[in-house]
């Protein structure tokens, strides 16, 4: 198992950190503010970020997500999973690249499930950049952590789908073009067959944007939000892969998302160890720099080590991905989950903690970046969920050759809020 870079990730690797050295961190609170201020109805992105995405592109750093080589770079999880850890500094990388959330996660599924027509119609423009997606599955009456008891359902009339269904935590839905819904179509069948994906125009009558859910005192952007699908009529050729495949393809879309999720997790530990070791060899206190200080140092040892070993772990479940498959990953999968989203909180709180009042306001990333990715420990399954399956399965291991019944696992290892 060897996660030397080869050649060419390499190379990838400088450009993105060249480029964001230039591009990115010189306008960044600046870009933050825009799409807080500037995104909605037909505007997707706000004009700074146009501008550096069109330069991404023109310079070949785009849609670097996809393992394919008709639509994205061809590379393997594992290598990707490194560039994601550059793009994962900033807030705003991601998005100049085109390989932000949740718009990865619905590209792949439109490659792997969409028909022509639907590519036509919505992958080609998001893999182009003209428009942006959201994925409408969480609801606030039911457990975002078990979409098999989804309430929202789709009837079909004629040749349309008649959607009525509450979510929230539809991320990225103010200035999307399309939504991609979960919703029970068939409520007799199995827990694991109830569901379907259906593509909604977000201009679709019955498609109705509520709020953007304050999530830590942030409203503005994208989104996460509450939507409300009361009689929304779409054409019956608007469902995405086959009925009754909602769940299954929920979980093609998780595993490489987790991953992704995970390794920009680790850039922004990297991030906060970089501005955590600059401000305590440059400040002053008590007498001397904060970098002579024991408890200091015990911060900068504890975050350099968690954050190198949360690396392993991940790359070594995108590894496994790549030489075993999804389903055979998953034990790795949920342990880097539950690992990395934890590690990038405790580095970033310990490096809010060195720059004292500083830490806490905007003129630092620092905070923002805390107040973003503390949903980590929800989004894509909350940890306690991914904790009790890696405790099932473990112990199932044993039960077995002790000849015990297998321990039962919850029905879904969810999909959370996306």
């Amino acid at each position: 198992m060897d996660f030397s870079p080869s050649p060419r990730v390499e190379e990838l690797r400088e450009r993105i950190a060249a480029f964001l050295d230039e591009h990115v961190y010189p306008v960044e609170l600046e870009a933050l503010h825009a799409l807080d201020t500037e995104v909605g109805p037909g505007k997707p992105y706000p004009d700074i970020l146009v501008a550096i995405r069109e330069r991404a592109k023109a310079e070949g750093l785009w849609n670097l997500f996809l393992p394919d080589e008709e639509h994205g770079t061809g590379l393997t999880n594992w290598e990707y999973g490194m560039l994601c850890e550059a793009m994962g500094r900033s807030l705003v990388a991601p998005m100049a690249f085109n390989c932000s959330a949740p718009d990865t996660g619905n590209i792949e599924i439109l490659v792997d499930h969409g028909t022509s027509e639907q590519k036509d119609t919505w992958l080609r423009p998001l893999l182009e950049g003209d428009i942006r997606s959201c994925f409408s599955m969480t609801e606030p009456e039911t457990s975002g952590s078990d979409p098999t008891g989804l309430r929202g359902t789709a009837v079909l009339d004629g040749d349309e789908w008649v959607i009525d269904a509450h979510k929230w935590f539809t991320s990225g839905a103010v200035g999307a073009d399309v939504a991609i819904a979960m919703v029970v179509t068939d409520p007799d069948a199995a827990p694991h067959r109830r569901a379907s994906m259906i593509l909604v125009p977000t201009d679709a009558e019955g498609f109705n944007l509520i709020r953007p859910v304050s999530v830590m005192g942030h409203s503005g952007g994208p989104g996460h939000c509450e939507i409300r699908y009361e009689g929304c009529r779409v054409p019956k050729e608007n469902l995405l892969g086959e009925r009754g495949a909602g769940f299954k393809i929920a979980q093609d879309r998780l595993g490489p998302g987790r991953i992704h999720h995970c390794m920009r997790a680790i850039g922004a530990a990297e991030r906060g160890i970089e501005l955590m070791c600059k401000r305590a060899n440059t400040r002053i206190s008590f007498g001397g720099p904060l970098a002579d200080k024991q408890f200091i140092q015990d911060f900068v040892a504890k975050s350099r080590i968690e954050t190198d070993g949360a690396r392993l772990m991940v790359l070594n479940a995108a590894w496994q991905m790549d030489e075993y498959g999804k389903r055979e990953a998953r034990q790795a999968i949920s342990m880097t989950k539950v690992v990395a989203a934890n590690v990038v909180m405790d580095v970033l709180d310990r490096a809010i903690q060195v720059h004292g009042a500083l830490g806490v306001s905007d003129d630092t990333p620092l905070a923002v970046m805390w107040r973003s990715l503390r949903m980590l420990r929800l989004a894509d399954g909350p940890d306690e969920v991914h904790k009790m399956v890696i405790a099932m399965r473990e112990l199932n291991r044993w039960k077995s050759e002790a000849g015990a019944e297998p321990a039962q696992k919850p029905a879904a290892v969810a999909a959370g809020a996306s």
